[in-house]
């Protein structure tokens, strides 16, 4: 009873028509932080426009610790939760400093995904303890996932929503991060779901390389299709599935890191023939429509030789935009989520994440 309490509780100092927030990110790909200062008006329709925008970059300690989330006991989780949270905490402070913010009404925080098996009614983002807000003694709107989890939805994408009321231009909006997630309306409904593995799989076998990415996708355009593998990759049973349906580090663990370690090739081959299940799987969603536009954003747009081999298979328009939406996007749009739960409006829907009813998710710290 006390969970649902908090779900309809109505901030009537929060209910206007125009918001400074600072909306965080941290994703699966381990990239770093992601922190953009983002005003959101209320007109006829909701509009924004960024400000400061910075990234983060995780020291070696952080990315490994990290890394390896999904191999600690629940009790290790809340250990190193205490720790993330203040460190988080540290870092959008030193944003704060940083750019002189002085007008912020609420920051945005996502956490970063610990654990998510929705099948098993689990999710858990670090870096969400109640002492976030008293760190950076400011109103902190987070933990986005738990509720809707709790009401038998897969607890993600969440970003449709922004999807729907920031860039309803778009026929498709399509993120390439850690993972590949979709946002399109059909017959007035927002449909949203994860598609396939992305930077989380790139960024991995090429770090065995000595680098961070694989820029442009030069390395993965150095090296040639597996054709056994690539059938193997695109035969998963998670793409078979209809939607709502999402991913998580531990299914990349058990079905893409143990396939691809089967096989004895090359780290280019591995990329390259990465690079062709990404694209198999993303024009396989997206060309079930004619002449449709496509919005890229997420680090995997940065991928030239990704997006050229995008399209080559597709005959839609497809549109890179400018670097903040490109790198920011999922951190704005956490932002307006947290303008949504204030509002106590709908921010989580149900025919994206399985839910039982679309609701307003988030926890709430006040000062």
């Amino acid at each position: 009873m006390v969970f649902f309490q908090s779900t309809i509780v109505i901030f009537t100092d929060m209910i206007k028509k125009h918001y400074n927030v600072i909306g965080v990110m941290s994703g699966t790909s381990l990239d770093g932080i992601d922190l953009v200062y983002v005003t959101f008006t209320l007109n006829d329709i909701w509009e924004f426009t960024t400000g400061y925008s910075e990234t983060y970059v995780y020291p070696d300690k952080w990315k490994l610790q990290l890394s390896n989330l999904t191999d600690m006991s629940i009790k290790d989780l809340k250990v190193l939760d205490k720790s993330y949270t203040v460190f988080l905490a540290d870092k959008i402070n030193t944003f704060i400093r940083d750019n002189n913010l002085v007008d912020v009404d609420f920051i945005a925080s996502h956490g970063h995904t610990a654990l998510h098996q929705p099948d098993l009614g689990l999710t858990y983002q670090i870096g969400n303890l109640p002492e976030i807000s008293k760190i950076l003694n400011k109103i902190v709107v987070c933990d986005f996932r738990t509720q809707d989890v709790t009401l038998g939805g897969q607890g993600a994408p969440l970003v449709p929503v922004g999807d729907k009321l920031l860039f309803s231009n778009y026929d498709y909006c399509i993120n390439l991060g850690g993972f590949a997630n979709i946002s399109s309306e059909f017959s007035g409904n927002r449909i949203a779901y994860d598609i396939c593995p992305v930077n989380i799989v790139l960024n991995y076998y090429v770090s065995q390389l000595g680098e961070l990415f694989d820029d442009k996708g030069a390395i993965a355009k150095s090296g040639n299709v597996h054709q056994e593998l690539l059938s193997k990759l695109n035969s998963l049973k998670f793409y078979e599935k209809s939607h709502p349906k999402s991913l998580g580090l531990e299914w990349v663990k058990e079905n893409v890191f143990s396939l691809i370690n089967k096989y004895n090739i090359d780290t280019k081959d591995i990329l390259r023939t990465f690079i062709e299940h990404i694209t198999d799987q993303i024009t396989k969603e997206i060309n079930q429509t004619k002449k449709s536009s496509v919005l890229i954003t997420g680090g995997g747009a940065y991928n030239t030789f990704l997006i050229s081999k995008i399209r080559e298979k597709t005959k839609h328009k497809i549109s890179i935009p400018n670097s903040t939406i490109i790198e920011f996007k999922e951190a704005i749009i956490f932002g307006f989520l947290g303008v949504l739960k204030l509002r106590n409006e709908v921010n989580s829907l149900a025919s994206v994440t399985g839910a039982k009813f679309n609701h307003s998710s988030g926890v709430v710290y006040r000062i």
